[in-house]
Formats: structure tokens, C-alpha cells, sequence
């Protein structure tokens, strides 16, 4: 069988403080083991290039933690090693988040001399009131500079991660931080709702959030004032100008591979028999760094014939453009009539639509996109 493409995702695990709402596995530090860390990183690859079968990388992704606090110096071993070790592609994009917090303008054309070609930027909000509340470590004069270092060092392709639905937020303030954004015509644009996840300071002692209402509202606002200034909605949170949708994100959504390293990084590959396997690393960073080599995945699941078809919905329904038969058919190894009882009745109620041979969600599937992805598990 055709592999789907192939992605790398790197995990950088530390932060200079971990923010409230925050449930990635992030830790806090002012003292990073980079060249440890780094280490095991390659190590850690060393021990999963078997799964690869030769395959290129079209793709890199370096999240974190904060993976700007990490050296320019670091991150060029980091992707020399890389390129030493396992095929990218010619036209690798490749994507590093950073924080305004810890961006320089030097350190920024470091990391492009080094390879990097696409920021994500950690912004936020551009509210100096709002990002306290977030309990975020830089203001507003900084993350109006980071976009401004992003662009004087050479990067065309940049995000604005920007979150709505903050707390005390009403539509003027929504609008303001959009509005703001825009004016950077930044190429891609991640716009989501702030969310309280377990296990976070939020949700211990939650802060006071926009009623629900108030949230439909800001969200119709903000999709039009997107639209009306040239940024197209290919994903749920996700917007570009055309030509710059993130690949190594909508490779997730195409339900592609990827391979994951780094403390507690989750991977998928495809064997050349289709089964399918989910993995996990060790997710203390230093249980990460003090493993053995070839000891750095803590769990391995292949996934069976009946979870696929919800996997594939989880990631491919969050398309705009939804998805095609022969994806679905190619990604999952499985017949589309399989799924062809749930199909017809998501379409009966309104929730799904085909248009020849694509399937994608309508307006009121996409408000109740985690219903409609819970019929197929």
C-alpha cells in the first residue's frame, strides 16, 4: 500500500512559567539541559527510524514549552543532526513556536539561518489587561515587537496565535484583538477559544468567562471581520491567506504520520501491512533524558478496525473542505461502506453533506462537530 506523508514533531518540554490555562506537558525552568535534552532527542530518533522505512519528511513541527528559550546554536545542531540521520524533504517546512517573552531579534535570524522557515507566535492577546489575566509573561509592547523581529529576520511564513472568549471578555475587546492581528496581514492566523482544562490553575479557581451567548457572538464577529480582510477558514481555528495553511498541521487533519520525539510527544505511523500504531514518549523530562537508549516510548497501541474510522472523523471532519472517499479509503485501509450507515443518517439530520465525492460537515455540523465525530467510535 501507498504511506501516507510523513511529518516529524519535536517536543521541547520547558517554559519560563506555565500559564493557568495550560494543560500541554509544559515545565517551568531557568536552567534548560539543552545539550542533555538534545541528546536523548537523537537518541530517541535513532531508536524509531526502523518505522519510517525510508520514508521523507515533509514536515517538522517544534512545540512546546516555549522552544524559543532553547539557543540558536542548539536548534542548528538539532536540525543538522536531524539531516544527518533521516531524509527531509527539499521543501521542508518548518515550524518552531516562540513566545514574545523570549524573543530577540538576533536570536530570530538565528533560528532562520538555521533552518527554521515558519514561526508560530505565541501572542494571545495584544491587551496588556488580558494577557495578566492569562497570566502570560509578556505585554503588549513585546508581542507587537516579536512580529516585528519575525518579519526583519526573514520570515514570510509566520502564525499569530490569538484566543477569544478570554475572561471579562466582551465583542469590542474580541474584535480590538483581531483587529490588531489583521493589520500585520499575518499568512496563517489561529484564532480559538480559551477553553478550562482539568488539571490547570483555571480549573481549580476558575476565572469568570463569557456566557455563552456572548460567545456565539464573538465568534460570528470575529469569522466575518477574518473573511472580510482575505484570511480563508480552512480548519475549525485555523485561517490563511491563500497558499500558507500550515502542511504539518493539515497533515494531522488528512490523517497523515507523523513521528513524535521528545518527552511525552505522541506519534502515528503506518506499517506497509496498514495496520496503524499510536505511540507515546516518557513524559517527565527527566525520566525522558535518563532512559536507555531505545527506552524512550512509554506506550505503543495499534489501532483496531473499529476505532479507525473515529480516529480518521476526529482529525478530517475539522477540514473545511472535509475530506474524500478515496482519503478516507487510502488513510484508513477500510471500505467507505463501512461507514456508510452512520453516514446516511448524519446527512439526514443535517449534519453532514456530499458533494460528489467529498464529505465534509455543514455550518450546523461544525457547531456540533463533537457529536457528529462520536458516531463513528
Amino acid at each position: 500500500m501507498e504511506l501516507p506523508p510523513l511529518g516529524l514533531y519535536i517536543h521541547l518540554p520547558w517554559c519560563e512559567r506555565k500559564c493557568p490555562y495550560c494543560d500541554f506537558n509544559s515545565h517551568e525552568t531557568r536552567d534548560l539541559p539543552e545539550a542533555q535534552y538534545i541528546d536523548a532527542l537523537l537518541q530517541d530518533l535513532d531508536a524509531d527510524i526502523p518505522q519510517l522505512h525510508q520514508r521523507e519528511v515533509a514536515t517538522l513541527f517544534i512545540g512546546g514549552g516555549t522552544p524559543s528559550l532553547f539557543s540558536a546554536p542548539g536548534i542548528a545542531r538539532l536540525l543538522k543532526e536531524l539531516g544527518n540521520r533521516i531524509a527531509l524533504s527539499p521543501t521542508l517546512e518548518a515550524t518552531m513556536e516562540a513566545n514574545p517573552g523570549s524573543a530577540e531579534a538576533d536570536k530570530f535570524a538565528a533560528f532562520r539561518a538555521a533552518g527554521i522557515n515558519r514561526l508560530s507566535l505565541g501572542i494571545q492577546s495584544f491587551q496588556d489587561e488580558q494577557l495578566q489575566a492569562l497570566g502570560r509573561v509578556h505585554n503588549s509592547e513585546q508581542a507587537h515587537a516579536a512580529i516585528d523581529f519575525a518579519r526583519a529576520a526573514g520570515f514570510d511564513s509566520f502564525n499569530i496565535d490569538l484566543m477569544h472568549g478570554l475572561p471579562g471578555q466582551g465583542i469590542e475587546s474580541a474584535d480590538a484583538d483581531l483587529r490588531t492581528a489583521l493589520s500585520y496581514q499575518p499568512a496563517h492566523l489561529s484564532w480559538y477559544q480559551l477553553t478550562i482544562e482539568p488539571n490547570t490553575v483555571f480549573h481549580k479557581r476558575p476565572p469568570s468567562l463569557p456566557v455563552e451567548d456572548m460567545l456565539a457572538d464573538i465568534q460570528d464577529e470575529g469569522e466575518h471581520l477574518l473573511i472580510s480582510n482575505g484570511q480563508q477558514q480552512y480548519e475549525v481555528s485555523a485561517y490563511s491567506q491563500p497558499g500558507f495553511e500550515c502542511r504539518h498541521n493539515r497533515n494531522y487533519w488528512s490523517f497523515g504520520d507523523y513521528l513524535g520525539i521528545g518527552a511525552g510527544a505522541h506519534g502515528k505511523i503506518t506499517a506497509p501491512d496498514g495496520s496503524i500504531q499510536r505511540t507515546a514518549k516518557r513524559r517527565q523530562p527527566g525520566d525522558y533524558m535518563s532512559s536507555a537508549a531505545g527506552a524512550f516510548t512509554a506506550s505503543t497501541r495499534v489501532l483496531t478496525r473499529d476505532e479507525i474510522p473515529g480516529e480518521f472523523m476526529l482529525n478530517a471532519l475539522r477540514l473545511n473542505q472535509g475530506f474524500t472517499i478515496s482519503l478516507f479509503e487510502s488513510r484508513t485501509g477500510l471500505p467507505i461502506s463501512s461507514i456508510q450507515t452512520q453516514l446516511e443518517q448524519l446527512i439526514d439530520r443535517g449534519l453532514l453533506e456530499q458533494v460528489e465525492s467529498t464529505i465534509r460537515t455543514t455550518a450546523l455540523g461544525r457547531r456540533f462537530l463533537d457529536s457528529v465525530v462520536a458516531e463513528f467510535f
